[in-house]
């Protein structure tokens, strides 16, 4: 164990008698603060002062030797202790046990061997195999507890490393003893100023009292003088009195401290005499022995013999530290010692107790192995016949399983027919709830948020959904909630397949001739042209719904043979103009059928057969090149015309001879716009004036037709005049409404969102089919009985045109003939009406 003695204040007293020895033998003199020069030494008085100074150098160096043979003491002392002499015992004993177990282990492996060669066709071998693995287990719980001797002297080690520390902390304490002089010297000065501060307390308490004193007692003679005349002067008078009180105690508190702070300063001027008493006291006789031992020659000399005795009487007092310190870490470590002999001496005696609670166990383990060797001949006859047991259960397996499938094969068969039977009278069902369903359907889709809005700080929107019914919709405007309540409301994520699943039971009605119409409305921007028309990756409704005819007639093709014509017309500027024709600047006009059927037709209208869709692509090229568009403030490529695809089916069956007739009407309507939002100026202005008046004619018809009136303004607008099939009640309508998220068009989309409310109310009349029969075209019977299915009407056959690239517009289905008298008078009689619209205001909707 290493010595931790601090050499510190030994080196520095030979430094500072070397440094004064090197100065006097150089003949230098160390001046005092304020001293002058005087002559040097004489040479007998510099022969005295070398030599008592090499006496003490010499002094010390024996001192040092002292203590360095003084450490070697005690390190060999340290290293001969009863803690190392114990620790010896300790492994002595241990290696005595260890070698005790093994003989034993040794014995007990010996006697088992014996018996297992004796009984080496002995049925219990077994068991002699079990019991050596327990006997092999309490050898493992035998290293254990030798480990746990080895952890007990580790522990040993680490009280020897606490002693160790102990010294450190010893040195550290040496150390501190020059803190605790430096706080000493801080004390003092701080008893000084806390003796000036009370000084000064004392003179500020005293003048107060004078203060106090010489302030005559005016409250005591107002108290006397004082009338009491009502309630509120005795409660006044109360607190005066209180106060005066109050006054007096907080008066009688500061003299009593008064008091006591003049004891205490007494005190304090005391100690401090005192304590200055004996600090000159010391001083003196400290210079006085310095004096005489050193002589009057040099005062840098004295102070520093001076600072030496100190440092020699702080090396006495750590050398009595030290010992006290070093006894009590050896009591510590004897203490510990034992302890430990205690602790292994009991576990030894554990260890011994175990070892004979084995042998024990191993003669009471003789009847259980016994036991479990009939237990394992009872368990091998079982494993000989579990293969016959198993090959017995397999076959019984195979022989179920095998009956289960003809079983469930049968029942399949059975479940097929009856689905094939359900899913055809589920399409009658179908098909009749949506003819005889006469309410105008009403979707909603809310477009997404563009990555340009999304950066501007009009990005939040203001529309909400719920989660539990896709048909509601909420609004948030200026702190209100909205509801909206549609058939069907669609997210901005809605795809457009999903859009399109939710109309093509409609497209497909127009196959089984009966007239259909899906119209998007809203504002411009709103995203009614991609709803309708989509981008080429992914198309709108009007792609989807042509390949979905066609793969609907191709599925029908054994027993139908259907031809599909499609023809796109533009209103633009209150005038019809042919999108597929050679000069699509032509006017065309719409026109009652001169075959007296009361059915519309548009001249001169182009019309295109088509049986593929690569077709389809070319017309909509064509159309889309043809159509007007242009750039406001609120949408970059604005449609500023109404588009209406108009799609012909027309089927006969030769089988039967039937033929059926479908029209399905596609319209993309031009967007609502507010002039002062949109920025139209010239030409752009006087589109939207047409397109809001257009828009303000189909409200009106809207509601005209949702209060039931005798007379319909379909003759208002071009638009309404071309729709008015659709919304006569004689077809299957759906509206789609387009609608912005954004707070900047919240009131257009308030407005949109009414209006599809409105739309929503119209009862129309049940739908028909167009539908003809080769034998019975006309007769009165089948119009009857078609009533239960989807109603047979006696349509004439399509069209007669007015030269090779032109068709006729005709109506989707035929009313009676006094509805249709009725219709044809109302037409004549129609107006035109140049007012302003009450879903349009200031070139936009508005409720």
């Amino acid at each position: 164990m290493k010595s931790s003695f601090n050499w510190e204040p030994l080196i520095i007293t030979v430094c500072v008698f070397v440094c004064v020895f090197v100065c006097v033998c150089a003949g230098v003199r160390v001046l005092q603060p304020g001293e002058q020069p005087v002559d040097r030494f004489s040479r007998p008085e510099e022969e005295q002062l070398v030599t008592r100074l090499r006496t003490q150098v010499e002094e010390l160096e024996e001192k040092l030797l002292d203590q360095t043979q003084e450490v070697e003491r005690l390190r060999s002392e340290l290293g001969a202790t009863d803690l190392e002499k114990q620790l010896e015992l300790l492994v002595v004993e241990n290696q005595r046990l260890k070698q005790e177990l093994k003989s034993c282990r040794s014995s007990e492996l010996h006697s088992l061997d014996a018996a297992a060669e004796s009984c080496s066709h002995c049925p219990h071998s077994q068991d002699a195999e079990a019991l050596r693995r327990e006997v092999s287990r309490w050898e493992n719980q035998a290293r254990q507890r030798e480990r746990r001797l080895a952890e007990l002297e580790r522990e040993l080690l680490e009280k020897t490393s606490r002693v160790e520390s102990l010294r450190l902390q010893l040195d550290e304490s040496t150390r501190q003893l020059d803190d605790g002089r430096r706080q000493l010297e801080e004390t003092r000065r701080r008893q000084g100023e806390a003796e000036q501060k009370l000084t000064l307390r004392l003179q500020e308490c005293e003048d107060e009292l004078a203060r106090q004193a010489a302030t005559p007692p005016r409250v005591k003679y107002v108290t006397h003088t004082v009338e009491v005349e009502s309630a509120d002067s005795q409660k006044a008078l109360a607190e005066l009195q209180t106060k005066n009180t109050g006054l007096q105690e907080q008066l009688s508190v500061q003299r009593q401290l008064l008091r006591e702070l003049e004891t205490q300063l007494h005190e304090s001027q005391r100690t401090c005499a005192q304590l200055r008493t004996q600090l000159v006291a010391d001083r003196g006789r400290l210079c006085g022995f310095l004096s005489k031992t050193v002589g009057r020659g040099n005062s840098e000399v004295v102070r520093r013999l001076s600072k030496i005795l100190v440092y020699e009487g702080e090396m006495e007092r750590a050398q009595g530290q030290l010992e006290a310190e070093m006894q009590n870490l050896e009591e510590e470590k004897n203490r510990v010692i034992e302890e430990a002999f205690i602790r292994a001496e009991s576990e030894m005696k554990a260890v011994h107790e175990n070892l004979a609670g084995v042998r024990m166990n191993l003669l009471s383990l003789q009847p259980a192995l016994r036991t479990l060797t009939c237990d394992y001949n009872c368990l091998k006859r079982q494993v000989q016949d579990f293969p016959f047991m198993l090959d017995k259960a397999i076959t019984e397996a195979k022989q179920e399983i095998c009956q289960v499938i003809s079983e469930v094969s049968s029942a399949n068969q059975e479940l097929l027919r009856k689905y094939k039977r359900e899913m055809n009278l589920r399409k009658k069902c179908h098909n009749e709830l949506v003819r005889l369903k006469g309410n105008i359907r009403v979707f909603c889709r809310v477009r997404p948020v563009s990555q340009e809005e999304q950066d501007s700080a009009d990005a939040k929107t203001m529309l909400s959904f719920d989660s539990e019914d896709d048909a509601v919709l909420y609004l948030s405007n200026k702190g209100k909630i909205m509801t909206f309540e549609l058939d069907k409301v669609f997210s901005p994520q809605a795809t457009q397949e999903e859009v399109f699943q939710e109309v093509q039971s409609l497209v497909t009605s127009c196959i089984d001739g009966f007239n259909v119409c899906i119209f998007a409305y809203g504002q411009t921007g709103s995203g009614k042209t991609y709803t309708m028309e989509g981008v080429v990756d992914d198309p709108g409704i009007n792609q989807r719904a042509l390949r979905l005819l066609f793969s609907e007639v191709t599925e029908k093709a054994p027993d139908w043979d259907y031809i599909i014509t499609v023809s796109m017309v533009e209103i633009y500027n209150e005038t019809l103009r042919n999108l597929l024709g050679e000069n699509p600047t032509d006017k065309l006009d719409i026109k009652m059928n001169p075959d007296g059927s009361g059915q519309l037709y548009v001249p001169g209208l182009t019309e295109f057969t088509v049986q593929s869709p690569e077709d389809i692509n070319k017309v909509f090229e064509l159309g889309h090149m043809n159509r007007a568009t242009a750039c406001t403030n609120l949408n970059e490529h604005s449609s500023r015309s109404h588009a209406l695809l108009i799609i012909t089916v027309s089927g006969f069956n030769s089988a039967t001879g039937n033929r059926t007739q479908g029209k399905l009407n596609l319209v993309d309507l031009a967007g609502s716009e507010r002039i002062a939002k949109s920025g139209a100026e010239g030409s752009r202005l006087r589109e939207a004036q047409c397109i809001n008046k257009s828009l303000s004619a189909l409200g009106d018809v809207i509601n005209a037709l949702r209060c039931k009136h005798s007379h319909i303004p379909f003759r208002n607008s071009r638009l309404t005049y071309l729709l008015q099939d659709s919304l006569s009640g004689d077809s299957k309508t759906l509206m789609m409404v387009q609608v912005s998220p954004l707070p900047g068009n919240m009131s257009e989309s308030v407005c949109s969102l009414k209006f599809a409310q409105r739309v929503r109310s119209v009862e129309l009349s049940s739908s028909s089919r167009r539908h003809e029969n080769s034998s019975t075209s006309s007769s009165p019977t089948h119009d009857s009985v078609e009533l239960d299915s989807p109603p047979v009407t006696p349509v004439p056959l399509p069209i007669s045109r007015a030269s090779s690239a032109g068709s006729t517009l005709s109506s989707a289905s035929r009313t009676p003939s006094s509805s249709r008298r009725r219709s044809q008078s109302q037409l004549s009689t129609d107006r035109q009406v140049d007012r302003a619209s009450p879903l349009v205001g200031d070139g936009g909707q508005d409720d």
